[in-house]
């Protein structure tokens, strides 16, 4: 199942690249499945780790998704998923809100995505700076840092994972706190 996740999520994300860079977007999912690897062998919830973009960034549809892995990996991307037709910031209280009460899983599948997304600005943090804000739909620096501590403290519940500690490194590293 894994590795025909990783073959549907090449198809699907096929052309795309990481925003601000050239680097093709595949890079992402197969982070973040190995970040979740590390904290669970439940290949279900990897193989989600492979797919959580794909309804929300590819025509994708959840019953292709669901026709190919089964409800519960459906389930689980969909979790994953963003509604962006609204706002930056109802989305990301959304996603807060949600993780507050999401399965164990879930906020594995969440803490990797997020890790993954952390490592890649904290990089171009390095090289750039605050310019790194201007490459995002919600350019406030302040912001990003107000979702991320949201995002820490509904996944504490994780904090023994290597994965939830070098994420809050990352944030204090970028935010300084």
């Amino acid at each position: 199942m894994i590795q025909e996740a990783a073959k549907f999520a090449q198809r699907a994300h096929e052309g795309a690249v990481r925003k601000g860079s050239q680097i093709p977007y595949i890079y992402h999912p197969m982070e973040v499945a190995l970040i979740a690897a590390q904290m669970t062998r439940d290949e279900e919830v990897i193989a989600a780790a492979y797919l959580h973009d794909v309804l929300e960034d590819t025509g994708t549809t959840p019953e292709e998704l669901e026709a190919a892995f089964g409800s519960r990996v459906t389930e689980l991307v969909k979790a994953e998923t963003e509604d962006k037709s609204r706002s930056w910031q109802e989305r990301k209280g959304n996603t807060i809100r949600h993780l507050r009460e999401a399965s164990r899983e879930v906020k594995i599948l969440t803490l990797a995505d997020k890790l993954s997304n952390m490592r890649c600005t904290a990089r171009d943090y390095m090289v750039v700076g605050d310019e790194i804000w201007q490459r995002f739909h919600e350019k406030r620096r302040e912001y990003h840092q107000w979702y991320l501590e949201g995002i820490l403290d509904a996944l504490s519940d994780l904090s023994e994972y290597p994965a939830y500690q070098e994420l809050l490194n990352l944030y204090e590293f970028v935010y300084g706190a």
